[in-house]
């Protein structure tokens, strides 16, 4: 019988009762994301203080049962009745959607966060709240539970007439999020980024937790040229000045800073209300627009570029660039399924306008780092012709060959994307034992010799020579970069196979620089794995079991007991295993431990820095970043 649904089935939910049914609408996700989020929404409306010239400082806690406190030095929420509502304004605030300075009542000119819903959603999905208010030299205080308060708004003490501000401890409720437990870094990543953002702001992250206590501070007076300075600090700039353009334009406040190092890949983030925007989106495009036009007038004007040259493109100019794009907009228009790309056409004629004008300006003042910059994208320009010609040539040989593959791949029979994989193996002894161990139907074996090339140190054009990296290209099917096409991937899961040793680490961070830094989308989109082949064989009384940790070795040997009949193999590559055994523990679907590997796009500035650490040609940094993550590597062969 099929379900009735008429009048009475139209649910009204009340109040925050929407937020605790679908959390997913309102923070995105109830993952450990999720989580994070609440900690944001709260810290934005502290933030929204700082912009508008009244906070200075906010402290963020996480105490040791995982609760949160976020304190700000701002006006303090407003405390009395609201008369429209005949409510306490504080509660008016924590449990009602749409309810905040954000809707054009004068309280704020622009806002990021959830424009009006982050505290009482954050309210909503916490299984307790509590809010002070320091005001007038009293401290307001409210309760409430599952959204709701416990009592109305009370004074619970006096405090220094000076000391305004607003302080919220929460607790994210178990029943609603996958886990309650917060990321240090995470938060870490998010405040740092909010202090560059927020010229002058002092944002302290604190932990509590029994065992990980530590303590940080986040202050920079210069504002985004020190957010230049921080993703710049592991490359070597061109010139030691950042070149840093402010303006209003149509209510549009832009702020863009900017330097160039000699490295071959582009960091360039942007803003909105200081909200990251992965996609870009109007003050982008705006930014690209400037510098590819005024570079090219200086180019020609002081005869860098002859006039039979071809015009330099914004890729060439912006080779080695890193840039923050931070604008502040009243009403942020936002694109796309993620709403991470801003539409405001006023966005981009302020900020082509103002970046225009103060770089023609900077260039004509500063000529040896005008001339610095064009010089390098000149090298750059030619280094991508050369490369456009690699890349046709290996077009026209596979057209020749009749699309023919690579010699070594040995390929699935399946031509279903979706149920194809490729494992990109190690070394020819374990591509032989991996080819031997494989389902032909499904599954595709490519062995690469040796230690692939070192793409942060290489422009395209080295790229194209490389055999090993050809073939991955070719094997994948999509292209790389400009040419990049999700939709002709060959294989749904791209694995990564190689040794349990430092040297097998080393050539998947290789591989994995390369797929960063070339096809990024095949990590955004979950096609990237690590294979986790097996540390311990062992055997006893003709039984074998394998162990991936020494954890997991520990708790095997504790089962079947430790006496002499105990044979353990410390496996030490890939090629110690025969191909039942490579089959059983590693490619079997059914048994195999396969390691995703995820990114965050809003920590992308964060991945280069590391990227950079790792894979470039500066020793110092690498030394001092070992030294600091050395506690946590386990399994590593002496």
């Amino acid at each position: 019988m099929a379900a009735e649904y008429g009048a009475d089935q139209i649910q009204v939910l009340e109040g925050l009762e929407a937020v605790r049914k679908r959390p997913g609408m309102y923070i995105g996700s109830t993952s450990e994301r999720g989580l994070h989020h609440l900690v944001y929404e709260i810290v934005d409306n502290s933030v929204d203080e700082a912009l508008g010239g009244f906070c200075s400082e906010i402290n963020v806690t996480i105490h040791p049962d995982n609760s949160i406190t976020v304190l700000d030095n701002g006006r303090g929420i407003p405390v009395g009745i609201n008369h429209k509502t005949g409510r306490p304004a504080l509660e008016v605030v924590f449990t009602v959607l749409h309810a905040g300075g954000k809707f054009g009542g004068g309280g704020y000119k622009v806002s990021g966060g959830l424009h009006g819903v982050g505290a009482s959603v954050v309210n909503a999905l916490s299984d307790w709240l509590e809010v002070q208010v320091f005001h007038e030299g009293k401290i307001y205080m409210q309760r409430y539970e599952v959204g709701k308060p416990c009592f109305d708004e009370k004074v619970i003490g006096d405090c220094d007439p000076e000391k305004t501000g607003t302080q919220v401890t929460f607790m994210a409720d178990g029943d609603i999020f996958e886990t309650t437990v917060y990321d240090y870094d995470t938060l870490k990543h998010r405040l740092r980024e909010m202090a560059f953002l927020t010229k002058g702001l002092k944002i302290t992250l604190e932990d509590e937790r029994e065992g990980i206590q530590q303590k940080k501070e986040f202050h920079y007076e210069g504002g985004i040229k020190e957010f230049v300075a921080y993703l710049n600090k592991n490359k070597q700039p061109l010139y030691e000045k950042i070149l840093y353009f402010e303006g209003n334009r149509n209510n549009v406040a832009v702020e863009v800073a900017l330097q160039h190092n000699d490295t071959f890949n582009e960091s360039v983030y942007s803003f909105v209300n200081n909200i990251v925007t992965p996609e870009g989106g109007t003050h982008l495009v705006g930014f690209r627009n400037a510098i590819t036009k005024t570079f090219n007038d200086y180019a020609r004007n002081n005869k860098l570029l002859k006039d039979n040259d071809q015009n330099l493109t914004g890729d060439d100019i912006r080779e080695g660039l890193t840039a923050i794009i931070s604008i502040k907009i009243e009403d942020p228009e936002f694109e796309g399924q993620t709403k991470q790309k801003l539409g405001n056409s006023e966005a981009r004629g302020a900020v082509e306008g103002i970046v225009s004008e103060q770089l023609t300006y900077f260039l004509e003042q500063n000529p040896a780092i005008a001339k610095t910059i064009c010089e390098k994208s000149i090298l750059a320009q030619r280094a991508r012709e050369a490369a456009r010609k690699a890349r046709d040539l290996t077009r026209r040989k596979t057209a020749l060959d009749g699309g023919a593959l690579p010699g070594k791949l040995a390929d699935c029979s399946d031509k279903d994307p979706k149920n194809c994989e490729i494992y990109i193996v190690e070394g020819d002894s374990a591509g032989g034992s991996a080819k031997e161990a494989r389902s032909r139907a499904t599954q595709a074996i490519l062995p690469l010799r040796g230690k692939i090339l070192n793409v942060e140190k290489a422009r395209e054009d080295r790229i194209y020579e490389n055999a090993e990296i050809k073939a991955m290209i070719t094997a994948f099917g999509t292209g790389i970069h400009k040419d990049f096409d999700i939709s002709k991937l060959r294989y749904d899961k791209i694995i990564i196979m190689t040794d349990a040793d430092v040297d097998g680490a080393h050539i998947a961070t290789l591989m994995l620089t390369f797929i960063y830094r070339f096809m990024p989308e095949l990590i955004k989109q979950g096609h990237v794995y690590l294979a986790k082949p097996p540390l311990y064989k062992l055997e006893k009384n003709r039984n074998v079991w394998y162990a991936y940790s020494d954890e997991e070795l520990d708790a095997i040997l504790s089962e079947v007991g430790r006496d002499q009949n105990n044979k353990i193999q410390r496996y030490k590559g890939l090629g110690e295993m025969d191909a039942e055994q490579l089959w059983e523990t590693t490619m079997d679907p059914e048994k195999r431990i396969l390691l995703r590997v995820h990114m965050n796009e809003e920590q992308e500035d964060e991945i280069d820095v590391t990227f950079d650490t790792l894979m470039g040609d500066r020793v110092e940094p690498r030394r001092q970043f070992i030294e600091e993550n050395a506690k946590f590597v386990k399994n590593l062969d002496i």
